[in-house]
């Protein structure tokens, strides 16, 4: 798994070894905790046996400044206890070596039909399988997360009974959804963020996947920009962000989405779920569909 933007001068690194579902708790937490592009967090198996059977993990924390490393040790105990907390490591990297490491754990992610690989795993992608490339340096909101797996499984099954012919992508961080309902359709796509940066990955990465005349992001919260309001009434609203905006966007999103069509979205700790679907209720949605991956809950809502 890998989350986060290179933030700027990486020169400050978290390290600790751990089993992996701690491992990914903490990795997760740290990038929740800070803004894209402050700061991004990895996490891969080593070779190295873990005590208490498998192998263990090994979470990197990369910072484009000096941490608080007592916040960042009650941030560690947070998600993993107090005992992890006092085996984390801090040092100094290059930015160099973060796009190394985040390359070397960046194992392809399969979602059905779905492969979401970087570029030193071309040769993975099956004749059948659609697949999605996201550059190691480039990988704020991949498939390598539970949240857009869970929506990109959600839109694989989704195809087996449809085909949509318009699709929305708010919140689009790497653009990883849209791409994949990009090239799945053959068709346009309607996607934007909040993040400029955000914006300027996910344009990147369409175009390395060549659907950047399919998949334009724009600046937009929700659908607040009128480029996306204009794309008309939209058959599937993907919206991977978090529980809040989710809950406020209901209202907004539910306009734009055809009677009949459906919305998946994400980001949500299972917690976060019942808030968030009274807001979609609301709306006239219920649950059609629950995927829970790594602690996190995807949603597809249909009318």
């Amino acid at each position: 798994m890998l989350e986060g933007l290179p933030p700027n001068n990486a020169a400050h690194v978290l390290r600790l070894t751990i089993d992996e579902s701690r491992a990914r708790a903490v990795a997760d937490l740290i990038v929740e905790s800070f803004e894209p592009a402050e700061a991004a967090s990895t996490a891969f198996e080593t070779e190295t046996p873990w005590p208490g059977g498998g192998k263990a993990w090994q979470v990197e924390a990369y910072f484009g400044f000096e941490p608080d490393e007592e916040g960042l040790r009650e941030l560690v105990a947070a998600a993993a206890g107090d005992e992890a907390a006092a085996m984390v490591e801090f040092g100094m990297t290059e930015k160099a070596d973060w796009v190394a490491n985040a390359l070397a754990g960046l194992a392809p992610v399969r979602a059905g039909r779905f492969l979401v690989h970087g570029a030193h795993d071309r040769d993975k992608v099956g004749t059948s399988d659609i697949g999605v490339e996201i550059e190691a340096g480039l990988a704020f909101g991949t498939g390598h997360h539970g949240t857009t797996r869970g929506c990109l499984l959600h839109f694989d099954r989704l195809l087996k009974r449809r085909r949509p012919r318009k699709v929305l992508d708010v919140g689009c961080g790497a653009g990883v959804l849209a791409i994949a309902a990009a090239k799945a359709l053959h068709r346009r796509v309607w996607l934007g963020d909040i993040d400029p940066v955000a914006v300027e990955v996910a344009n990147a990465n369409a175009r390395l996947n060549g659907v950047g005349v399919l998949a334009p992001a724009i600046v937009s919260r929700g659908v607040e920009n009128r480029a996306l309001r204009d794309g008309g009434r939209f058959d599937v609203v993907f919206a991977n962000i978090l529980a809040k905006p989710l809950r406020l966007l209901a209202p907004s999103l539910a306009r734009v989405t055809t009677p009949d069509g459906e919305a998946i979205v994400s980001g949500l700790l299972y917690a976060d779920v019942p808030g968030v679907l009274a807001a979609w209720r609301a709306q006239g949605f219920y649950l059609r569909e629950r995927i829970d991956l790594e602690g996190w809950a995807s949603l597809r809502l249909a009318r």
